[in-house]
């Protein structure tokens, strides 16, 4: 006789069974995007640009991430690449928040290092995106091109981007949905700009 699974065991099942639904509907439609946005980050950085990241909440975490593997290593060794997270700086962040400019806490910082040939790349996995908004009109105004990795489709971010910019947009997925997709998306990002660069 088959156990009868518990209602615990239920709920980790659709867990996984969702997540296997999300990653296979990603996987049909977001690869030629995915190489699209590595060629931009390779061009960026052969050009001797860097990549600026931004993220808010959770999204952050990703950015770090991201930028980690550019600056160290992802999975071989090799030179170091230029990337900076905004939003890792907690104590430039606190200030432009204590001084009532939460919009302003990502613009700011792209003003004030971002330069022609640079690159712009934004994870967004919720609606909370106004500062995002006004780091890409920024991003612009500093003649930088710009990537976003969305967890939602034609959001008011989709409007900003000039037709050289790049997006990947899963399909509106929540935020705890959409994670371990836009990792997997960047675990791609990441093994194609060393691949691209370096070879192997």
């Amino acid at each position: 006789m088959i156990p009868k699974m518990t209602d615990t065991e239920h709920q980790i099942n659709q867990w996984f069974a969702s997540h296997m639904e999300h990653t296979a509907q990603a996987a049909s439609t977001a690869g030629p995007a995915i190489e699209e946005v590595a060629n931009a980050f390779v061009e960026t950085l052969l050009q001797d640009g860097k990549i600026v990241t931004c993220a808010n909440g959770n999204a952050n975490i990703l950015a770090q991430y991201f930028c980690t593997a550019l600056l160290n290593r992802f999975e071989q060794d090799r030179p170091a690449l230029p990337a900076i997270n905004l939003g890792a700086d907690a104590t430039t962040y606190s200030a432009i928040c204590r001084d009532n400019r939460f919009n302003d806490t990502f613009s700011r910082q792209v003003r004030a290092i971002g330069k022609p040939g640079d690159l712009l790349f934004v994870i967004v996995d919720d609606g909370h995106k106004a500062n995002l908004i006004q780091a890409i009109q920024v991003a612009h105004d500093r003649e930088m091109s710009v990537v976003v990795l969305s967890a939602r489709e034609k959001s008011d971010i989709t409007s900003l981007l000039h037709p050289e910019d790049h997006e990947i947009a899963l399909n509106d997925l929540s935020p705890t949905e959409a994670t371990p997709l836009l990792l997997l998306i960047i675990n791609a990002l990441c093994g194609l700009i060393d691949a691209k660069i370096f070879g192997g």
